[in-house]
């Protein structure tokens, strides 16, 4: 980004649309709108206005936003024309005739953020708002965006600048006769903050299965049925189902909205022992996602010996009988389904349901999901601890509140922020 300059961009999605929105932001925006739309109407209020300079390009709706009432802090303006390629083409070349430039990838938002108007977990709540698929990840995004966290982390670090003054008050004025020892009450109050930060901790798992997803490995056999399965539970013909073994080489990922929350379903090459190069890539790649997934259906056809047994330790695993058309009975797994006739579909989906739900959680949206945020709650949570066996070394377990409180800062980026930044904003749309 290059201060003092005003920037405009296409930001409601590829045209052609009904309708398109272009937004400036910068300081020539009031000088922008008094050549192309008939001088700066009233501050958030739409008008219309024919957009052009000596030729009418479009006929729209503008709103103007004065600094510092805007989202980028700075003056802003909307334009809401028709969606036409051709004349959003013609009103942004017009604009940049006009001194603005094209805007990157997530510069309004950066801009934002260099403004004071949002700080860093809002800004990645944003974001995961531009890319939910589900009612879960739509609450989730909005309460993290809406400042939920930022004014829980907030809330830590009064408490702990509140620790630090005791403790410095002592270190600064130790000479001092009125200057007593730590109150028995201290010690309390850091390990009720340190439990708060474990329990925040504690659900940021809870948290990544919301935003990211359940992750569901198909896994079993060749001809095990993965593939099937998948098209069914999809509905459509995402996978190629042969009878050959060994097809699927590399690993296909379906995110399917059950019932608000985001499962995905991984179909994975079939677990066996192989010749070939690339099929054996395929079943290393198999394994490492059935080491990664939330769950393991691991899939069990008639007709297909069954002769590689998984235990994982730490992840679930369901058994699942195929085919269900060709038997009788489950045959002593969990479920028994068949792709060809929807024999279990229903409940197997129920309990992938019931399944994800206990995993992400009821209630109230979970504000943690991001490995940043574990790591920043991990070293808070690691300083207190330490601060609980350093009370009769005030020096020491005042660098460790200290720590802590850095840890909170870096998280909603209030230091060592540029770190972050680049990576985030380039995932963002350009006209966000």
């Amino acid at each position: 980004m290059r201060d003092g300059d005003t920037i405009v961009a296409l930001s409601s999605g590829a045209v052609p649309a009904g309708v398109a929105v272009i937004r400036l932001s910068g300081p020539d925006v009031p000088n922008i709108l008094n050549a192309i739309a008939g001088g700066v109407p009233e501050p958030r209020r739409l008008t219309l206005r024919p957009i052009g300079a000596g030729t009418v390009l479009d006929r729209g709706l503008v709103a103007y936003f004065p600094a510092p009432q805007s989202f980028t802090g700075e003056h802003c303006a909307e334009l809401q024309v028709h969606g036409s390629p051709a004349g959003v083409r013609a009103i942004l070349r017009l604009c940049t005739s006009l001194g603005a430039r094209l805007a990157e990838a997530g510069e309004f938002t950066r801009r934002a953020f260099e403004n004071g108007k949002l700080d860093l977990v809002e800004i990645e709540g944003l974001g995961d708002l531009l890319d939910a698929e589900t009612e879960n990840q739509r609450r989730q995004a909005v309460a993290r965006l809406e400042g939920g966290l930022t004014a829980q982390l907030d809330s830590w670090r009064d408490r702990l600048l509140d620790l630090r003054a005791e403790i410095e008050a002592r270190l600064d004025f130790s000479d001092e006769g009125d200057v007593g020892d730590l109150p028995p009450s201290f010690a309390d109050d850091v390990e009720a903050l340190h439990t708060t930060i474990i329990a925040a901790l504690d659900n940021v798992e809870r948290g990544r299965i919301v935003r990211e997803g359940l992750r569901v490995a198909l896994a079993g056999a060749p001809n095990a049925g993965k593939s099937s399965l998948l098209n069914a539970l999809a509905k459509s013909e995402i996978a190629i189902v042969t009878d050959e073994a060994g097809t699927t080489r590399d690993v296909r990922e379906v995110p399917i909205d059950i019932g608000g929350q985001l499962v995905i379903f991984l179909d994975l090459a079939g677990l066996r022992e192989t010749a070939s190069k690339a099929e054996a890539e395929g079943v290393r790649r198999a394994r490492a996602e059935i080491e990664r997934a939330d769950l393991i259906l691991w899939l069990v056809a008639p007709d297909v010996p069954d002769t590689i047994r998984l235990d994982p330790a730490d992840v679930p695993l369901w058994r699942v009988a195929t085919k269900a058309d060709l038997r009788d009975a489950a045959d002593g797994q969990d479920l028994a389904v068949s792709a060809t006739s929807g024999t279990g579909l229903d409940e197997l989906l129920r309990r992938l349901g019931t399944f994800a739900t206990e995993r992400a959680g009821q209630g109230e949206p979970v504000l943690v999901s991001r490995e940043r945020d574990r790591a920043a709650l991990t070293a808070a949570a690691q300083s207190l601890a330490a601060v609980k066996t350093m009370l009769g070394e005030p020096e020491l377990a005042a660098e460790s509140l200290r720590i802590a409180s850095q840890a909170l800062e870096r998280l909603v980026g209030r230091i060592d922020a540029e770190r972050v930044l680049d990576r985030l904003f380039a995932s963002f749309c350009i006209g966000k």
